[in-house]
């Protein structure tokens, strides 16, 4: 590849500054053809946004570039050139819809309804859910790795090793994904694992494509391609046979998305066709990579090396895990006090990051009003109160849905949207609850009326002592009544469409009413809008092809019943992606899981690394299940027990010299001698843990 430029180093070493000065220097040298722009794609989303600011910094407005990330190019491509699939395969002509992965996960199951429900597709301990998501994942995998969907049937029996499921089961998951796939096309419904196969499969190598790829785009750059799929090799190969200038940089210590779709090593071959400008020695020399790096892998890979007390790495010790918690938050807290820190300085990082741990770190550190960002919280939706309590009313409108009601459910809605329009708008909304949960618990036991049908919140007179409620909390339950009466009359007169009308109605008079609600739960109320509009246009295609087709899918829950079957399965989180960084100040404490702060490429004066002592800092738990066979070095041949320990201490390694080059100051190990469940620590990172100081108040005093 004549064209393509590769810019190699380390975490922090300059390779996006080097890739934006070949961009100039492309710029000046070639004449820019009228209409055309120069591809820069960025590994995620958030990455691209901050690609964008950059380019904005240092590009001149007169050089014209368009961003974008793998995943969104593949899908506006396959949308933008359909008519020319739908000729050259015979698609559905009518305009293609995305699904969103839980609406992928509800119709897929679906589906496959039948085989579920048999013993086709039955994996020994996998219950119906994973055995779902892990198809629809292998069909991703495949996708991305440039296999045909139809090569499953051999691919799966091969490559599983012995002892998971007979090899039938992998025949018959592989002919369910095709199946599944075949079902979406027919019907215009495009995942991203679809439309990757029809992209790499079908548009990139058709003529007329490759004619319209020269007149849009005068260069191709990819910024850290060792996050990207393999099938990425394909479109930078066809554009340097196209004549288009590539570039790319490459972390050699990246690669954090090997496992969930990205494979490095199908990529890595590029480098042998390539003008290499490899940086690997230049190390960012304000880190602590710089200066211990070397030092501190060593001493975690090799068995027989003696570590040494190094000044850049402490500990903070304890037995429980509830007790580190709480000294990891007043360690934290003592440096700001101090003002050796400021919150934007410091990260907390773990290989998982538990509810638990996020709760009481947050708690405490707000409590002594430090703000706190929890990094891609990926918590389910129906978790927020506020959500649950909008759900609740569905059944109350739409019938039939009585089985989704109990009484403890009742009672939350009853407090959450009994908050008043009035009062201090430093109040909380739980601090403006006119039923407070004592009164909604007497309220539930006395007024509500299960029913499978028709459930009914009855007059608050059916409760004898009801003077007991007092004036607030009578008002408040009288008003909730009376508007779900009037929903029930608007959804007769058909003024409500769908219960996206109803959640929004409810949204607006019980919870927004210009309240200034957390931007945390702001984001899981536009969450839940967001999927319950998508879900309704995917029922409204569906129930429009029902008119003209006999292979309707069978099932027992109406729309409204299956949407709130969905949410309840804890599919949906409430996770607004992407989101671009606040500035320097407004920064809170970050909480990450080592995957999550490796991909937003982030980087901070101190870490401190939560359950130090951990197995998961060597096992981790970020990749899909099945990955190595689809990987082109392993393709057919099952996974070993040395090939899942070499790509361990492989991951490790890239683990500790990326977040070593990220931390400029200070890492300080959070480690308890039992975990969660009890059981011992028995981590990779012991090793340090035993030589390093422990933390103390002089850390604060000697801090540069």
């Amino acid at each position: 590849m004549e064209n393509l430029t590769w810019i190699e180093g380390t975490t922090r070493s300059g390779k996006t500054a080097q890739l934006l000065a070949h961009l100039s220097g492309l710029a000046e040298r070639d004449r820019v053809e009228t209409g055309t722009v120069f591809l820069m794609f960025a590994a995620n989303g958030d990455n691209r946004l901050v690609l964008a600011d950059r380019l904005a910094e240092t590009i001149p407005a007169s050089v014209p570039v368009t961003t974008s990330t793998p995943a969104g190019f593949i899908q506006n491509e396959v949308a933008l050139f359909w008519p020319v699939l739908v000729e050259a395969l015979g698609l559905s002509p009518q305009f293609p819809m995305k699904l969103r992965p839980e609406n992928e996960q509800e119709l897929a199951t679906q589906v496959w309804r039948s085989e579920l429900e048999g013993d086709a597709l039955l994996v020994p301990g996998w219950t119906e859910a994973q055995t779902v998501r892990r198809s629809l994942d292998f069909l991703l995998l495949a996708a991305n790795s440039g296999i045909p969907a139809e090569d499953l049937s051999t691919l799966l029996p091969e490559g599983m090793p012995n002892g998971i499921a007979p090899v039938e089961v992998w025949e018959a998951i592989a002919q369910a994904i095709v199946t599944w796939r075949d079902w979406c096309l027919k019907r215009g419904f495009l995942t991203y694992s679809i439309a990757t196969e029809l992209y790499w499969r079908y548009l990139l190598p058709h003529s007329l494509y490759l004619e319209k790829f020269t007149q849009r785009f005068c260069g191709v750059l990819a910024d850290d391609l060792d996050e990207y799929p393999a099938i990425f090799r394909m479109i930078l190969a066809h554009a340097d046979s196209l004549g288009l200038p590539t570039a790319i940089t490459w972390n050699p210590y990246g690669k954090v998305r090997l496992g969930v779709g990205a494979d490095p090593g199908a990529l890595e071959k590029l480098r042998n066709q390539a003008t290499v400008l490899d940086d690997t020695s230049n190390i960012a020399s304000d880190t602590i990579a710089a200066t211990w790096g070397e030092l501190l892998v060593t001493a975690v890979l090799d068995p027989v090396a003696v570590p040494e007390p190094i000044e850049a790495i402490q500990v903070i010790q304890s037995t429980s895990r509830g007790e580190l918690l709480r000294r990891t938050a007043e360690a934290i807290a003592q440096a700001i006090q101090q003002e050796a820190m400021t919150p934007g300085e410091i990260a907390v990082i773990g290989p998982g990051f538990d509810a638990i741990a996020r709760y009481t770190l947050a708690e405490i550190l707000q409590k002594q009003g430090i703000p706190v960002v929890s990094l891609n919280d990926q918590r389910p939706l129906v978790s927020t109160p506020l959500v649950r309590s909008v759900l609740t009313l569905i059944p109350f409108i739409y019938s039939g849905l009585g089985r989704f009601l109990d009484k403890d459910a009742v009672a939350e809605m009853l407090v959450v949207l009994s908050q008043s329009a009035q009062g201090s708008p430093n109040q909380s909304w739980f601090e403006r609850v006119q039923i407070d949960p004592v009164r909604a618990e007497l309220i539930v036991d006395h007024c509500f009326q299960p029913d499978l049908e028709h459930p009914d919140l009855l007059e608050v007179t059916e409760f004898p002592r009801w003077d007991r409620l007092g004036y607030q909390a009578t008002e408040a339950y009288n008003t909730l009544r009376e508007w779900i009466a009037q929903q029930r009359q608007a959804r007769q007169q058909r003024l409500i469409t769908s219960p996206v009308s109803l959640i929004d109605r409810a949204i607006q008079s019980f919870l927004w009413r210009g309240n200034y609600l957390p931007y945390d739960q702001l984001a899981a109320l536009r969450e839940l809008v967001e999927t319950a509009q998508h879900f309704w246009e995917v029922q409204g295609r569906l129930q429009l092809q029902r008119r003209f087709s006999s292979d309707a899918l069978d099932t027992e829950l109406s729309p409204e019943g299956r949407f709130l079957h969905l949410l309840r399965q804890g599919i949906v989180t409430a996770n607004p992606f992407p989101v671009k960084p606040l500035e320097q100040g407004q920064q809170g404490i970050t909480l990450s899981t080592v995957f999550q702060y490796r991909s937003q490429r982030l980087t901070h004066r101190w870490q401190f690394w939560l359950d130090a002592g951990s197995p998961r800092w060597l096992t981790g738990t970020d990749a899909l299940f099945g990955y190595p066979i689809f990987l082109e070095g392993r393709q057919g041949r099952p996974w070993t027990a040395d090939f899942i320990e070499q790509s361990h201490e492989a991951r490790l390694e890239r683990i500790l010299r990326d977040l070593l080059g990220r931390a400029t100051e200070q890492v300080i190990l959070c480690h308890s001698d039992l975990a969660v469940n009890g059981q011992e620590q028995t981590g990779p990172l012991l090793t340090l843990i035993d030589v390093a100081e422990e933390w103390s108040l002089a850390t604060l005093e000697t801090a540069p």
